[in-house]
C-alpha cells in the first residue's frame, strides 16, 4: 500500500511542477511562447495553435491533479486496513485474605505526623 500511495504522490508533484512550468511560460497579455515562438504577429501560423496547447495543457493537469490527490485519498483511506488494536489485559486484584481471628475490641488509630508551620 505504501508504494501506491509514493506512486501516486511522485506523479503529484510531477504534474504540479509541468503545472507551474506552463503557467509561468503564460503571458496574461497574450504573448508567453506564442510571441516567443510566434512572432509579434498574431496572422503567422502556429500562434493560436500555441494559446490552445497551453490552455488545454493547464487544464489538464490540473484535473490530473485533483484526480491524483481524490485516488490517493481513496486507495489510503480504507477502514479496512486500518491496524488493528490489541485489547489491553484487565488488571486482577488478589481478594483481601479474611483472618480467622476475632476482631479485637481495642481499635487503633493511626498516627498522625505533626503539622509544620507555614513560613
Amino acid at each position: 500500500m505504501d508504494t501506491i500511495f509514493t506512486l501516486l504522490m511522485v506523479l503529484v508533484m510531477v504534474a504540479s511542477v509541468l503545472l507551474v512550468i506552463i503557467v509561468m511560460a503564460q503571458n496574461p497579455k497574450g504573448g508567453g511562447l506564442s510571441s516567443t515562438f510566434g512572432g509579434a504577429s498574431p496572422a503567422q501560423f502556429g500562434v493560436q495553435r500555441t494559446n490552445d496547447f497551453m490552455e488545454k495543457a493547464t487544464w489538464t493537469l490540473g484535473g490530473t491533479i485533483i484526480v491524483l490527490i481524490l485516488l490517493s485519498v481513496v486507495i489510503t483511506g480504507k477502514p479496512s486496513q486500518a491496524a488493528p488494536t490489541k485489547q489491553l489485559p484487565t488488571k486482577k486484584e488478589a481478594p483481601a485474605k479474611q483472618s480467622s481471628a476475632p476482631a479485637s475490641s481495642t481499635t487503633t488509630t493511626p498516627v498522625q505526623a505533626p503539622a509544620t508551620p507555614a513560613k
